[in-house]
């Protein structure tokens, strides 16, 4: 309550003025100027060879087309390398521009760059490559530290998640660049195809990322397996349709599935039955062993991203699976990832 012969305006006004006082210099909470939101990227592979013939060529610019996760996209890139090999540039419709630079080199011990990213959004980055010699190969090490705008603050860990796939890529490449010579994965784009819908026996698995391979493995024997005790014949390449992504938490849900004329209805309950609808697509069709396969799905969410197919968001993204690993050398392996369009 306040006194009768006190005004309660006067009193308020002294005491802002007071308080007033008792902030000079001290410092304050406000920043015109936001933190941008940080994050960390790093990944590591071991290389059957010497720190030496890794560092040269990571070191090499002009043999970076070989084994990026990125331009493997769009081969049609434009990448220029500076004349002293200190930095390249790179612009395509697919995978933006920018520019690389090399601003520390100790030799066969560590390279740092910058990054600097112009589109599809600015930014820049500190990357380094860090290489080890460890029971009689290498361990070549692939950092960056980046940032992004302060009002995408909640996209860090998808960041990290993102390049971290792609570091895992990239670096897979590298080792087979290193050790065999070449990099056994190839791209083929078709802007429209046209999937003649199929019904479908299936099961339907949730696990993490890294473990699908055997996950997979282990679905389809069982599919194969009820298929001949049903003597149920199949009308189409196997396949797998991703349901859901977990990026932060590494988990996928996925149906692997075998098509077929007709299904019977005495299915145990660990199966499915569904009916996968006509369809176009956007087709990337990989050839090579499955642990590149993720460079077509890479180039699909790329072209998507771009805005260079209108992806559905109805209907979901599957792999079909064109010839038997059983009976087909890895390099000669073939599967078509289809992701449907509005």
């Amino acid at each position: 309550m306040c006194s009768p012969n006190r005004d309660p305006k006067v009193s308020r006004s002294s005491g802002n003025r007071r308080d007033a006082f008792a902030l000079r210099g001290r410092p304050t909470t406000f920043n015109p100027y936001p933190v941008m939101p940080k994050f960390t990227v790093e990944k590591s592979i071991f290389i059957n060879t010497s720190v030496e013939k890794a560092y040269e060529v990571v070191r090499d610019f002009g043999r970076w087309p070989l084994w990026s996760p990125w331009l493997i996209a769009e081969p049609d890139a434009s990448v220029v390398v500076a004349e002293d090999g200190m930095s390249y540039q790179w612009e395509g419709a697919v995978v933006g521009s920018g520019k690389m630079e090399i601003i520390s080199d100790e030799m066969n011990k560590r390279i740092e760059y910058r990054l600097t990213v112009l589109a599809p959004m600015k930014s820049v980055c500190d990357v380094y490559f860090a290489f080890e010699a460890i029971d009689g190969g290498v361990k070549v090490t692939w950092h960056m530290l980046g940032s992004l705008p302060f009002f995408l603050f909640w996209m860090t860990k998808m960041m990290s998640v993102w390049i971290g796939m792609d570091y895992e890529r990239g670096l897979k490449m590298l080792k087979d660049y290193i050790e065999i010579g070449s990099v056994p994965s190839k791209l083929e784009f078709e802007r429209r195809r046209r999937i003649e819908g199929f019904k479908y026996l299936g099961i339907r698995t949730s696990c993490p990322m890294a473990e699908i391979g055997p996950h997979m493995e282990r679905d389809m024997e069982r599919l194969c397996s009820m298929m001949k005790s049903k003597r149920i014949s199949v009308s189409g390449p196997p396949f797998a349709i991703y349901h859901k992504w977990q990026m932060v938490k590494g988990i996928a849900e996925y149906t692997t599935g075998l098509p077929m004329e007709s299904i019977p209805s005495d299915l145990p309950s660990e199966f499915e039955t569904g009916e996968l609808p006509t369809c176009n697509v956007f087709a990337v069709t990989h050839t090579g062993p499955y642990r590149h396969i993720g460079n077509a799905w890479s180039a699909g969410v790329m072209y998507a991203r771009n805005r260079k197919i209108k992806q559905s968001k109805k209907a979901h993204p599957f792999e079909l699976y064109l010839n038997d690993p059983a009976e087909t050398p890895e390099n000669a392996l073939k599967a078509t990832i289809c992701f449907p369009l509005r």
